[in-house]
């Protein structure tokens, strides 16, 4: 009987839970969404093809979609109008393209917002929060500070706490961080977060991504002959070092 108890309240838990569907066919920008709505008490999916999408918004009935457009040649988009037949769901539309026409086919579709690739990490976690609200009714409390390894990122004050020092990050280290962090373990080339965090249509400067990784070392007191956070990789680009797996910190 206990466990039958514990099971129904699990299920009463899981119904109330704001569920996040995240369409997104690029792991590295995948898993920097996932990590970013970490500061909200959400359950997340992510689906990387559009049919693994469509059955999860059938089935799972997400409170808010995010969905990268460009997924599939552009063919994400029409999420928009699967997500819009399944009754009251937010939806954000993320892209990389900058032109008016992108927009307006998202609106036009339906999404409630349009963000643009790169984003700065709280601008994302806000919009979320505002759209479910907007769509739901209470978007449930914020997480203000995640804890990766011994480090724990405030993202309303934009600061981080390294052990005992705390440290005040502009909107582009903050960004880098968390594009580190939600990929940890995995090798970055600096194309990858150039692309991430500047955009396809940045004029590349030669050592852009080299000076910004060097900017956020020295805050994060990190010597690169003894990584603890950015380690490099020769030849291949950044890579995100912690002796723990990145955890949700609870709300201070």
């Amino acid at each position: 009987m206990p466990q039958a108890r514990a099971a129904l309240r699990a299920a009463r838990d899981s119904d109330r839970a704001v569920r996040v569907l995240l369409v997104i066919g690029d792991e590295a920008l995948a898993n920097t969404v996932d990590l970013t709505l970490r500061h909200g008490r959400y359950e997340r999916r992510i689906a990387r093809t559009v049919d693994e999408a469509r059955a999860a918004i059938g089935e799972w009935k997400p409170y808010l979609l995010v969905v990268d457009i460009d997924t599939e040649a552009g063919r994400a988009i029409r999420l928009i109008d699967d997500g819009r037949a399944h009754g009251p769901m937010g939806i954000i539309a993320l892209t990389r393209r900058s032109d008016l026409r992108g927009k307006l086919d998202a609106f036009e579709r339906g999404a409630d917002d349009y963000i643009g690739i790169p984003f700065v990490p709280d601008d994302l976690v806000a919009r979320a929060h505002a759209v479910i609200r907007r769509a739901h009714g209470s978007a449930g409390e914020l997480v203000p500070r995640l804890r990766i390894g011994d480090l724990e990122i405030d993202v309303l004050n934009r600061k981080v706490l390294a052990g005992e020092h705390e440290l005040h990050l502009t909107s582009l280290e903050q960004a880098l961080l968390y594009l580190l962090a939600a990929n940890a373990g995995t090798v970055l080339t600096r194309e990858q977060i150039l692309d991430a965090l500047w955009g396809t249509d940045f004029v590349i400067e030669s050592n852009v991504v080299d000076r910004h990784v060097r900017a956020l070392r020295a805050k994060l007191q990190n010597d690169w002959h003894k990584p603890r956070y950015i380690e490099t990789v020769a030849g291949a680009g950044y890579r995100f070092v912690t002796e723990s797996d990145t955890q949700d910190a609870e709300p201070r």
